[in-house]
Order: structure tokens, then sequence, then C-alpha cells
């Protein structure tokens, strides 16, 4: 079965800073699309990124993988928003929660914040 596409769309926010919203499945077939849109985006001067991830229904290797690449390429913070739960388990477990700046999971339940 063929992916969904991925939409991508980047909104400017100021000089040095964009947001890229990602909607569909980014995995094998998709993620060299957002690679090469986030490289456009430094080459026009936006070296911090954040990229939600309000619309992105899955996520695989592949996807985990345009995020290093991401990362490494530039100069700038990269940010994750609006990761569904099965997203934000896999970039718990693979450690790139921490290396991209992910936002920490609410707090459910009876468990509290303490620090």
């Amino acid at each position: 079965m063929p992916s969904q596409m991925l939409t991508i769309e980047a909104d400017r926010l100021d000089a040095g800073a964009a947001r890229v919203r990602l909607a569909g499945e980014l995995d094998f077939d998709t993620a060299p699309e957002l690679v090469e849109a986030v490289a456009q985006l430094r080459l026009d001067g936006y070296q911090e990124v954040e990229l939600d991830f309000a619309g992105v229904v899955l996520c695989d290797s592949s996807g985990l993988s345009a995020l290093v690449v991401i990362h490494r390429s530039g100069t700038g913070a990269v940010r994750l928003r609006n990761t569904n739960t099965q997203i934000r388990h896999l970039l718990d477990r693979t450690g790139l929660a921490e290396l991209l700046a992910a936002p920490p999971r609410s707090v459910t339940g009876s468990a509290r914040e303490v620090g």
C-alpha cells in the first residue's frame, strides 16, 4: 500500500526562525521531502526550526533519520511540537526527544512534577 502524502507548510516567524507544519506520514517515501524543505529554509536564513507534528499520523525509522539529518545539518535549534503519544514514545525510546528539544509530556493521573 503506498504511503499517504506528506503535506509540508512553512511559516516564517521572524528573521531567523520558521515553523514547519506537517500532515500525513513521515516515512521512507516522504522523509526526503522534509529534509529538502528544511534545507531550503536554512538556505534562506532560517536557522531555528520548529516542526509541528499535529497532523502526522505515522513516523517510521526513515522519518526519525530525517530528524537527525535536519538536526545535524543546521546551526540553530530544532524543536518538535504537538507529537502524538506514539511518536513521543518513539522519540523517548530512541533518545531523540532530548536531542530535538521536544516538549515534555504532560503529567496525568495522580502523578505530579516535583522539583
